[in-house]
């Protein structure tokens, strides 16, 4: 009996025939023998067709249908060790749905430019494919950790009156009047959430509207962000080397055959095991002075900074209590030296930079107004804020992980965009 079918679970019809819907990813042809590899969205298959055992126009078709156009394909599923997933598809039958123009893609060296205004096209390939399947992969990961270990999601706004991570980095926009801005960070709403429920995580777009062309950047970009009740900077540093490890975990238990796709060393991910290397800043200053790197005590990491750091260890390193000059308004203070934050970074191995940063908030009210204050901001639009330390205060931490730049570092990959559907970069939001 026919069956329709998937590429990715072909294997149950050995020996069966089965119907597939999908569209040509290549061919080729020796002799006699029509070579066209379909692929349908899960995988892709080869497809055989034997002049002598398939009509004609079958065998014409087979022929001369172009790359990308959509097709049923009727045959036999063999088992053959030497083909991609252990299968082929002897066919018998061949119908075209939709025959595709000439693909602007082909094999050949395409510019980054070219590749990014067809984004949209160019995410068929296998590679691109590879990189969507790694990064749903992780949020399943990152998401069921959280779920299994008692928090709970509750959505944040993307519209907020005011700035959480600094305001030369704000997209504002008209709000019937008044000036609103795109959310650069849930977490702020995170804390009144974590004095509900008391773990608590948001998992959504965020915006930071910096004129930066590095490989590490995005204008929008998605964020996982936890927040816990009671939790100090200790607490937090171990929740987050415990969530990415798991998640490295599983990406190379669920996704070993896409990384090697992408060609991953995968020595580089199988050394993520807790418990990761901690440097106080202060170390991490000498550490970058012993490799010569010329920074001065109070000076914020950038990306070569980050590099080094990241490539002095075999797994990620965190990076904890931060000169307070140089961290938000809303970081706790180090009660044994007041000029340091209770801050941390996880800077992810491999040379990519910080994937997490948090740390321990100030929960005390008449400090933070004092922040505030300190950093120019206007207290009005943070009375809300406020609320929180006025009615139960407590300590609380958390951190947030962009999602973009620990997928880049998970594949290899090594520019922010290919890791993303539809990227937004600077000068960049075409398609």
């Amino acid at each position: 009996m026919q069956q329709d079918a998937l590429i990715d679970t072909i294997g149950k019809h050995q020996d069966g025939k089965v119907t597939l819907k999908g569209w040509v990813y290549n061919k080729r042809s020796s002799g006699k023998i029509r070579f066209v590899l379909l692929r349908d969205g899960t995988g892709i298959i080869q497809c055989v067709f034997l002049k002598n055992d398939v009509p004609e126009h079958v065998f014409d078709l087979a022929d001369s249908v172009t790359q990308e156009s959509s097709v049923e394909v009727t045959g036999l599923v063999r088992a053959d060790a030497r083909a991609p997933g252990g299968f082929e598809l002897t066919a018998d039958g061949l119908k075209l749905i939709q025959l595709a123009e000439p693909y602007p893609i082909t094999p050949k060296e395409h510019g980054v430019d070219f590749l990014m205004k067809n984004r949209h096209l160019w995410f068929r390939s296998a590679r691109q494919v590879a990189v969507l399947r790694i990064r749903n992969e992780i949020i399943k990961a990152l998401r069921g950790f959280l779920d299994d270990n008692g928090f709970l999601c509750c959505d944040t706004p993307i519209l907020t009156p005011a700035a959480c991570e600094g305001t030369t980095t704000l997209f504002e926009l008209d709000y019937f009047g008044a000036t609103v801005y795109l959310a650069q960070s849930g977490q702020l709403y995170n804390e009144p959430l974590c004095a509900a429920v008391r773990k608590t995580y948001c998992f959504g777009p965020t915006f930071r509207a910096e004129k930066s062309k590095t490989r590490r950047h995005l204008m929008e970009f998605w964020m996982l962000e936890p927040e816990v009740a009671f939790l100090d900077l200790a607490g937090s540093m171990e929740l987050a080397e415990e969530l990415v490890a798991h998640t490295v975990a599983r990406v190379l238990d669920k996704r070993k055959q896409d990384l090697e796709t992408l060609g991953r060393d995968l020595s580089g991910l199988e050394a993520v095991r807790t418990p990761f290397p901690r440097l106080s800043y202060a170390d991490a200053i000498d550490l970058l002075r012993s490799k010569g790197r010329n920074i001065e005590f109070g000076d914020d990491f950038g990306a070569e900074e980050e590099t080094v750091l990241g490539q002095s260890h075999d797994r990620p390193v965190i990076v904890h209590r931060y000169p307070a000059a140089v961290k938000a308004f809303y970081m706790k203070r180090d009660e044994s030296d007041p000029s340091l934050a209770l801050a941390m970074d996880m800077i992810s191995s491999e040379g990519y930079g910080e994937i997490i940063g948090g740390g321990q908030r100030e929960e005390d009210r008449q400090k933070l107004e004092a922040s505030i204050k300190q950093h120019r901001l206007p207290q009005e639009a943070f009375e809300w804020y406020l609320d929180l330390r006025r009615y139960g205060s407590f300590p609380h931490s958390g951190f947030g992980l962009g999602l973009e730049r620990f997928v880049a570092w998970i594949t290899g990959v090594r520019h922010i965009r290919e890791t993303i559907p539809f990227p937004r970069m600077l000068e960049k939001v075409y398609p």
